[in-house]
């Protein structure tokens, strides 16, 4: 870790990584304080998602490290389940297990990992399905949802663990347009709750307006990185601008 006195709640410090011969993640550091909204942007390709993943270990780093709230999380002799209690995570698919109601799928994880009893469990995944609005739909199997319902039962899901730390890996993408919004809508909210968040995503409106830092990769690496709005106003970079119009233009 850097060796001034603060204390980021995440810090990447020269994390590179690879798959086989193909550099995927070239030397990137970037750290994140209590409450910050960092939002990842750039091409398809380059590192985004696996940057996500390294943080919470379904993917390893070559080298670098990674700290959370001080203490380094890469490395053989940490716990990766004690990790991912303190770092939710939100994928593009919903991965929600289809037997089970959403109240069901949010319970579980703070049954079998936190070890709460059901009755304690049950009030935690009420307070999250409120929390997304999904209290009607409590008993509701995934089947019976919209994609939006269901992928609000997933941050719920993440939430009732109460991390420390939350990865959004396009949230939205699987999305039909008309559902996109009530999603954005509770990841707003949460931001406004003061969660930490750490966003890949295309919906440049939603970055503009909710990251308190973006960071543009290419290749990999980080171009450049600054405030919303130096990225889409005064970006210092052509390849900022030319990405950033473009992608910009395609979901207007």
């Amino acid at each position: 870790m850097s060796d001034n006195e603060h204390t980021y709640l995440l810090e990447v410090d020269r994390v590179s990584q690879s798959y086989g011969t193909e550099k995927v993640l070239r030397d990137i550091s970037f750290e994140m304080d209590r409450g910050d909204v960092t939002v990842l942007v750039g091409p398809s390709g380059s590192g985004k998602s696996t940057m996500l993943r390294c943080v919470n270990r379904l993917t390893e780093i070559d080298s670098g490290n990674i700290y959370l709230d001080g203490e380094r999380i890469t490395g053989p002799d940490v716990d990766v389940n004690e990790l991912r209690k303190e770092v939710g995570m939100v994928f593009q698919d919903f991965n929600l297990f289809a037997h089970l109601t959403a109240r069901q799928n949010i319970m579980l994880g703070p049954r079998r990992v936190l070890g709460l009893d059901k009755e304690e469990a049950g009030k935690r995944a009420d307070e999250h399905l409120e929390m997304v609005g999904l209290t009607p739909q409590a008993d509701s199997y995934p089947g019976e949802l919209s994609g939006g319902q269901q992928q609000r039962v997933g941050i719920a899901r993440a939430l009732a663990m109460e991390p420390k730390l939350m990865l959004f890996d396009e949230p939205t993408s699987a999305l039909d347009p008309e559902l996109i919004g009530e999603v954005l809508e509770v990841m707003r909210d949460l931001a406004d709750r003061g969660m930490t968040m750490l966003v890949v995503t295309h919906e440049m409106s939603f970055a503009r307006e909710v990251a308190s830092e973006m960071l543009f990769l290419d290749g990999g690496k980080i171009v450049e990185r600054g405030p919303p709005e130096q990225l889409f106003d005064r970006p210092e970079e052509d390849r900022t601008a030319s990405f950033l119009r473009r992608i910009t233009e395609m979901h207007s």
